[in-house]
């Protein structure tokens, strides 16, 4: 499989590009590739182009668009990842496996027990982080657009937002009465948000006020799941049942 970067920029067929600064990291200094090597730029906006290395320095790499190609590797659902923070780097493991497994988008929500706290400047470089781990997770598994890390959010701000709102809302709780495999199947292109609690999880109140916000809670089987496994595990059942696995 050839070498797949993200190239903010404006690609055609024929157009030479320099390449922005972090795939142009990638591929000189990481993956060492050379004049000549060829490689798949992506745009983010769903086709994927052919491409040469015509330059490589310590400063500049450049690319010639050769042809353009379509190519669909995107879940039939637009799914959202609602993911109270986690400590150490449980956060890293959810975005890029929620990504690899279909992801959207994931939106980092501050809970009632969330242990990590984050001011203002802290969630900005962390969901700049998260923003190049979706980005390297898209390159990896094949798609060609560009999942999204949203800003770190109060549960309540997020919540305000969804209420009334269209689509399939899940909540994930070990005490949920409805098993995942009662939900009826969701049409295609459907809206669905995945709720994830903290490593306590979330609190009576929190919970009744997502059920408030059109949230069904639902429990994947008997056992208890960490916070960064409850996402992957609902992403794959979903698609087991009814996407494209």
């Amino acid at each position: 499989m050839k070498v797949r970067l993200f190239c903010e920029t404006p690609l055609a067929v024929g157009r030479s590009v320099m390449l922005p600064d972090a795939p142009a990291h990638h591929a000189r200094d990481v993956l060492r590739l050379e004049v000549g090597d060829e490689v798949v730029l992506l745009n983010g906006l769903g086709s994927e182009y052919q491409a040469r290395l015509t330059l490589v320095s310590r400063r500049l790499v450049e690319a010639e668009v050769v042809s353009c190609a379509e190519r669909d590797a995107e879940s039939p659902f637009a799914i959202t990842v609602v993911q109270s923070l986690a400590t150490g780097d449980k956060m890293d493991w959810v975005v890029e496996k929620a990504v690899e497994l279909g992801a959207a988008c994931v939106i980092p929500v501050i809970a009632e027990r969330s242990v990590l706290r984050l001011n203002t400047e802290r969630a900005a470089r962390r969901v700049a982080h998260w923003q190049a781990i979706a980005r390297a997770a898209c390159e990896q598994c094949g798609r060609n657009r560009l999942a999204l890390v949203a800003p770190v959010t109060s549960l309540d701000a997020y919540l305000a937002t969804v209420k009334g709102a269209a689509g399939l809302k899940l909540m994930l709780s070990p005490v949920a009465d409805v098993p995942f495999r009662n939900i009826p199947a969701p049409a295609h292109d459907t809206a669905i948000h995945l709720l994830i609690g903290p490593e306590a999880g979330l609190s009576d109140a929190e919970e009744a006020q997502a059920r408030a916000a059109g949230f069904e809670g639902v429990t994947l089987g008997p056992r208890v799941m960490r916070t960064e496994t409850a996402a992957p595990a609902a992403l794959a059942a979903i698609h087991g049942r009814w996407g494209d696995f």
